[in-house]
This record gives C-alpha cells, sequence and structure tokens, in this order.
C-alpha cells in the first residue's frame, strides 16, 4: 500500500495540525494504526455520501478526521481538519 497526500491535505495539514504538538502527536499515532490496522475500530473508517461518495473518512481525534480515497492500491490523503472544515 502507497500512500500520497495531495497539495490541499499538505496545506490544511500544516495549518491545522502540525502547529499543535497535541494535534500532531495524535496525527502520528493514527497514521500509524491506520497502517498497520486499518479496520480498527478505533479509527472509525466510513465510506461518504453526497458530493463525497466514492471517497473514506477516518478519525483522528473526536473532531478532526482524514479524508482520503484509494485506487489502484494507491491511498490518497485529500483532506484533514475538523468535522465543519471538511464536510
Amino acid at each position: 500500500m502507497k500512500i500520497i497526500f495531495h497539495k490541499t491535505f499538505v496545506k490544511h495539514f500544516d495549518k491545522r495540525i502540525k502547529i499543535n504538538s497535541s494535534l500532531l502527536e495524535r496525527f502520528k499515532v493514527r497514521y500509524q494504526l491506520f497502517i498497520d490496522e486499518r479496520n480498527s475500530d478505533i479509527l472509525q473508517d466510513h465510506s461518504l455520501s453526497g458530493v463525497l461518495k466514492g471517497k473514506r473518512s477516518f478519525s483522528i481525534t473526536g473532531d478532526i478526521r482524514i479524508i482520503y480515497q484509494e485506487s489502484d492500491g494507491i491511498i490518497e490523503f485529500l483532506d484533514i481538519g475538523s468535522h465543519n472544515q471538511i464536510y
């Protein structure tokens, strides 16, 4: 499995997550869990509907989420932020 980061994800990660050491640490833990055990209930991974149909989301914290899509064995992280910021 290869993970790539969309430019929007990188921009929002730097602005919303990287500047907060607590959120950055939570991201690192959940990112590793996503790599090791994507089906973990802790991630609350689920498919999305509406305009985001075909994409998936998983939780970093109770409110912080990552939106991603998977195609041909490549996972692309599209966005990261609070529920209100990314939906």
